[in-house]
């Protein structure tokens, strides 16, 4: 079946409005490899069961959850983040990539996502499909996991 102009429209919208979110949440789990194309197999599923996915309420959440799959297909291998490289970046702690690593797959999503890519709580709440008091403890806990794994004091 060929779909009409309004589908592809509305789907091309969505697109627009979600694709970096999902991205930056997928890369977030998964590194950026995996994330780019975990984000892509869950567009390219959201096309191909658009009809299903327009009606629901927080179709971001649905393909989130799409990507979440395909991402832990795909990523059998330790997520991969860019190498700290004093001469491009910020300074960072050289040891935060490893901390960041260690962390599990949903506090990691947390953390960077409140953290790196100032999302708020509630944002992070609806595309995790989660409660923002769930939010809120992965990142205490994962925030924790950090401070202990860097040697860092919460007076620092």
């Amino acid at each position: 079946m060929i779909p009409d102009d309004t589908a592809v429209d509305s789907f091309t919208e969505l697109v627009k409005e979600l694709e970096p979110r999902l991205r930056r949440a997928l890369s977030a789990a998964f590194g950026l490899e995996v994330g780019r194309e975990a984000t892509a197999d869950a567009l390219a599923y959201g096309w191909e069961h658009w009809d299903q996915l327009r009606a629901m309420e927080n179709p971001a959440g649905y393909l989130y959850k799409v990507g979440r799959t395909s991402g832990r297909r795909l990523g059998r291998r330790p997520a991969v983040f860019p190498r700290v490289d004093s001469q491009q970046w910020p300074w960072v702690e050289p040891a935060l990539p490893g901390a960041v690593r260690s962390l599990s797959e949903r506090q990691r999503t947390v953390v960077v996502l409140l953290h790196c890519f100032a999302w708020t709580h509630a944002e992070v709440s609806e595309l995790l499909q989660i409660a923002r008091g769930s939010v809120q403890r992965h990142e205490a806990r994962a925030l924790r996991r950090l401070r202990a794994a860097l040697g860092v004091t919460r007076d620092a």
